[in-house]
């Protein structure tokens, strides 16, 4: 998306005005409200004990309203990829404790307060998941998805200083934070319409850049339909290519995933041979989810990755951002540093870390395992198609791409109404995931108010539903043009 450096101040909002399509419409982005005008003060206690009850009462009553505020907010919760469907009571009893895991999860430090047996089972479990052996990985449990991605692309960053980020225009944000964050040079992936990278401009920019080092972002969330595996001898150096792969995150909007072997092959075709790169799979949401879908491509260390990325907080639900990082054992000691002031070694992105977060991990694998979350993906893929045809059947333009539980649909006119049931927007669409908290009655709940607010929005005839066949494809466009 190209940004017009035009910026508006309107009620306490920020709006800035972005080039939203081919056509060079334009729209404004209308942030969130300004906090401070609903900020919660802070104010001193008095220096008289007697009105220390008060106070109390005080606190009590507004965390009693905000707990209403967030069961409610919970209800119309649709457009962010979080599970918002669990129960940690049998935790409570830990909150008295700050666990901190600082420093290297393998490595026990001088301050005892920590979870590491916890973390290490976790990332165990997930290293199992992606057939990596004990002795050939490491990882660590992140306090979020973002930094996840930090970590892989230093990784590749510090094999290759003077490497350029290729990332698909679809990426997460974070990809583009690292290379600011970073100073890398980026160059941006143009992309289908369903919003897989265009493998043959991958191939086109690579072909620009052959003497130099690369590292590369990719996106990963459709079925890989060209299937020929490949052989890495890791034991050899990498001496030019860095690919950092957002292999089953899927693009932030459409949750689309790119075809992993077909990128691998323009590679080949562009000249870089196998043992020339290095893979980062950000497997944000659909990391968890796509290794229980039989048809779905497999994600496993047995392939040519060399790292891979998922969230916590999204499929396997938490209340509290994390992640999980797994990478080859031998690409983390670019990054380890021994710390005499811990006793341990570190090669994280954030010293400190939550030590809560590998617990609440650790509870929900231990309670729901591989058959549990089988369960959950194949209930959300189900959803997800039955809400993608009611939307059709109600003459709505929408897109869900395969194996994927991201609905694209056209952005409702309504700002009040996107900002109720917590939708995701960009240009002319919105999407919903669906996700193991959200139900048929849900779904229902929403499409019918969607409705109802539809025939106010265009009784007149001055407004009309917005086409989205730029975003989605004609096919999947329902509006006046392409009905």
């Amino acid at each position: 998306m190209d940004h017009v450096p035009s910026l508006v101040v309107d009620n306490g909002s920020v709006n800035e005005e972005v080039k939203i399509n081919k056509e060079k419409e334009k729209r404004l982005i209308v942030l969130g409200r300004n906090i401070h005008t609903m900020c919660l003060e802070v104010t001193e206690p008095d220096v008289d004990d007697e009105v220390t009850g008060d106070r109390e009462a005080y606190m009590a009553g507004v965390l009693a309203r905000y707990k209403r505020a967030l069961t409610e907010r919970t209800k119309h919760h649709l457009g962010y990829p979080y599970n918002l469907d669990f129960d940690y009571g049998a935790l409570s009893q830990l909150q008295h404790f700050s666990i901190n895991n600082l420093g290297d999860p393998f490595i026990e430090s001088n301050y005892g307060v920590h979870s590491r047996q916890f973390e290490v089972g976790v990332l165990d479990w997930f290293a199992r998941l992606w057939e990596l052996e004990k002795n050939e990985y490491w990882g660590y449990i992140t306090n979020c998805g973002t930094e996840g991605n930090l970590h892989g692309i230093l990784i590749g960053r510090e094999v290759f200083p003077e490497g350029i980020l290729y990332a698909s225009r679809e990426s997460h944000y974070s990809v583009f934070k690292a290379a600011r964050m970073y100073r890398m040079e980026c160059v941006k992936i143009d992309t289908l319409w369903s919003g897989e990278i265009d493998c043959d401009d991958f191939k086109a920019k690579l072909l620009q850049n052959q003497d130099k080092p690369a590292i590369i972002n990719v996106n990963i969330g459709k079925f890989l339909h060209h299937c020929f595996s490949l052989s890495i001898p890791f034991s050899l150096p990498l001496t030019l290519f860095i690919l950092t792969l957002t292999t089953i995150a899927g693009t932030t909007v459409k949750g689309a995933v790119d075809d992993l072997d077909l990128v691998i092959k323009k590679l080949e075709e562009a000249g870089f041979s196998q043992d020339r790169f290095y893979i980062h799979c950000d497997g944000a949401l659909f990391g968890l989810m796509m290794p229980f879908v039989k048809r779905a491509p497999k994600v496993t260390f047995k392939k040519p990755i060399g790292s891979v990325s998922v969230s916590g907080h999204k499929f396997v639900g938490c209340p509290m951002p994390c992640g999980v990082q797994i990478t080859r054992l031998n690409y983390v000691n670019a990054l380890s540093r021994d710390v005499e002031y811990l006793a341990s070694r570190d090669a994280t992105i954030m010293g400190s870390r939550n030590g809560h977060a590998p617990i609440f991990l650790w509870y929900t694998l231990n309670r729901k395992g591989y058959r549990g979350f089988q369960k959950e993906v194949q209930k959300c893929l189900r959803n997800a198609h039955y809400f993608k045809d009611r939307l059709v059947e109600a003459g709505i333009g929408a897109m869900l791409n395969e194996l994927s539980s991201t609905v694209v649909f056209e952005r409702p006119h309504d700002e009040e109404f996107v900002r109720r049931w917590q939708l995701a927007c960009k240009g002319n669409i919105a999407h919903v995931v669906v996700m193991p908290n959200i139900t048929i009655e849900k779904l229902n709940e929403f499409l019918n108010e969607l409705l109802e607010k539809r025939a106010t929005w265009f009784q007149d005839g001055k407004d009309q539903p917005y086409c989205i066949s730029s975003d989605v494809g004609e096919k999947n466009c329902l509006c006046a043009l392409h009905k």
